[in-house]
């Protein structure tokens, strides 16, 4: 079943609250976080990415990501259970970590796509500032960390909230 994408939509509509099917109501995706979150997507270094199995199970993994104020960009090993899931099911979750005391909670829903044609890690300047000492501290290079984590994921927001 092919999911149609509702960000595109609103788009298409112009974006900003008002409607695209006559009769729902929307606001842009991302209008549901507060500034601290949004800074936290520019500084922080690990999202946690939930997709689901054939089966219904969710299947959470820590990840690298970047956010570019209109979608995340994410790289996978190639023949993960991740990857598997979202040939199967879109739909996704992101989750920025809480603060342990039930403050600072970012969730994000979207559509997820593995994006094939996308540049490997090694070629996206911003990926490669954001990541180099990890990159250099787990004993990779910028080209091979590409080459272990060949697979580009892009996944467009469709609700966001932050508290």
């Amino acid at each position: 079943m092919k999911v149609q994408n509702p960000v595109r939509m609103r788009k298409e509509s112009g974006g900003g609250v008002g409607t695209w099917d006559g009769k729902t109501e929307y606001r842009r995706p991302m209008d549901g976080l507060n500034s601290r979150a949004e800074q936290r997507l520019q500084d922080e270094l690990i999202i946690w990415l939930t997709t689901v199995s054939p089966a219904g199970q969710p299947q959470t993994s820590a990840v690298w990501f970047l956010w570019d104020g209109e979608e995340f960009l994410v790289y996978s090993l190639a023949g993960t259970a991740r990857t598997r899931n979202i040939k199967r099911n879109q739909r996704v979750s992101l989750n920025l970590d809480g603060d342990g005391r039930g403050g600072s909670v970012v969730t994000i829903e979207g559509l997820a796509r593995l994006d094939l044609d996308a540049p490997a890690s090694n070629e996206v300047p911003e990926y490669s500032a954001k990541y180099r000492e990890k990159i250099a501290g787990n004993r990779w290079t910028p080209e091979s960390f590409a080459a272990d984590y060949p697979i580009p994921i892009r996944i467009t927001p469709t609700r966001a909230r932050s508290w």
